[in-house]
């Protein structure tokens, strides 16, 4: 945790201990795999060889000052303190909300004119030296009824079919006749140096 002068909160990061083989097909799916993962081989006495960052927040008023490339350093140095000697992270692409029927494995690569990623969170990691390993088109699985998911989104799901929602980087899928809505957002590993 980040705190300011007067010691408040400012900003905030978390992530979860786990063992990898370092083969790209030995990653976890993504966020979920990775946080079960962890509970399994701290359960089954597994040495974790990485930290997988789980998320930064910063608090909204102080966005744009470089508080959450800070967080993110602050969890490659508790990296390098536990001895683990690795660090890979499930970056969600902020702006991949404004796109969601493009498949994350295209929107990861996306550059500005000047080579930069377009997405300002996989920026903010290849700034500090990470890179692209491969997208988890699946990283978190949310299943909700469609009255759970109106009430959530705000939106009438009228009908079965895909449907965009506030700040999702993919489509709903609503199945009315089953009752069951399933939303799977996708995140981009990347791996830090």
């Amino acid at each position: 945790m980040l705190v300011d002068a007067d010691g408040v909160p400012v900003a905030a990061g978390w992530g979860v201990p786990v063992r990898w083989d370092g083969r790209i097909d030995g990653l976890p799916s993504g966020y979920t795999d990775a946080l079960v993962r962890a509970v399994q081989g701290r359960e089954q006495g597994v040495e974790p060889d990485m930290l997988v960052t789980c998320g930064a927040v910063v608090t909204p008023s102080l966005k744009g000052r470089g508080l959450a490339g800070r967080t993110l350093t602050a969890l490659r140095q508790t990296d390098r303190e536990a001895g683990l000697g690795r660090v890979i992270a499930p970056v969600r692409p902020t702006t991949k909300a404004r796109c969601p029927v493009t498949p994350v494995e295209t929107f990861m690569w996306w550059r500005r004119p000047d080579g930069a990623a377009l997405d300002p969170w996989i920026r903010t990691h290849e700034r500090l030296g990470a890179e692209i390993l491969v997208a988890a088109p699946e990283s978190q699985t949310m299943t909700g009824t469609v009255a759970e998911w109106e009430g959530w989104t705000g939106l009438a799901l009228p009908e079965s079919g895909a449907y965009v929602i506030p700040d999702g980087l993919s489509l709903l899928h609503v199945d009315r006749d089953t009752d069951e809505s399933v939303y799977r957002e996708p995140n981009v590993w990347m791996r830090h140096c």
